[in-house]
């Protein structure tokens, strides 16, 4: 094939510490894809990508000053918040649909896929956090999901989600302020945490940097429309900046 699908980056001389990363920003299919075997409702579902999460980033961007990275294809075709070898990378079925066109991956496609998304974009991300360690503006990296609020018929109760990798300090910080500043039922870990393998991208990106970071999930009913991602920027923007200065004042101390 050779085309690279290359992440978007903005705000890219931000002066703030935060790499906002949104991984599942897109449910755009390229035309090398076809359409997956999908009918358009389910490319346009949760399945295809997490409705609300860009908007929400993009809010949190102008608030935090924040560098914003996120990726142009569905994770349909390639989820870049999965390794190459990954069942869910280019899932055969996810929830309750079955994904015809992800049926028969053999090595020579899912190599295809690697190299056109997956490489592309965390190449890209890498040479912004890395370019930000040289300018002395050491990264804080926070990723921005959003989760459906029924899974499998049953109802979630959580509305955000904090999720950590190896380095449970920021999203500890995070959920407690949340806790304290909003009226939001948060939790740490949930709907999901890292042993169900979601925190590749801070374990590639951050971890062995030991740069700190968490993964955030909205449910996205609450984040349905562009107002509402903006009002849950406006609400979770003080409480990452709390956040990352509690982890810098322990930085400090110790």
């Amino acid at each position: 094939m050779g085309q690279r699908f290359e992440p978007t980056i903005e705000n890219a001389d931000a002066k703030g510490r935060v790499v906002l990363v949104c991984e599942h920003a897109s449910h755009a299919i390229p035309a090398a894809w076809g359409d997956l075997g999908l009918p358009e409702a389910a490319r346009m579902a949760h399945i295809a990508w997490d409705p609300g999460a860009l908007d929400v980033a993009r809010g949190l961007m102008r608030r935090l000053d924040a560098v914003l990275v996120h990726a142009p294809v569905s994770r349909l075709v390639y989820d870049c918040n999965r390794a190459p070898d990954m069942a869910g990378a280019m899932p055969a079925k996810s929830e309750v649909f079955d994904i015809p066109g992800n049926a028969a991956i053999g090595a020579a496609e899912r190599l295809a896929r690697t190299e056109a998304i997956y490489l592309p974009f965390h190449t890209g991300l890498h040479g912004v956090l890395m370019r930000r360690v040289a300018l002395g503006l050491r990264p804080v990296v926070v990723t921005v999901h959003s989760f459906t609020p029924v899974y499998f018929g049953r109802p979630r109760a959580v509305e955000f989600g904090v999720i950590h990798d190896a380095d449970p300090a920021l999203a500890m910080a995070i959920r407690d302020n949340a806790a304290r500043m909003t009226r939001l039922n948060a939790a740490l870990n949930a709907p999901y945490s890292a042993a169900d393998d979601v925190t590749h991208t801070l374990r590639v990106q951050a971890t062995p940097y030991g740069l700190p970071n968490a993964m955030l999930e909205i449910r996205n009913d609450l984040i349905a429309d562009a107002g509402a991602a903006d009002a849950m920027a406006e609400m979770l923007a003080p409480v990452i900046n709390m956040g990352v200065a509690e982890i810098q004042k322990q930085a400090r101390a110790s």
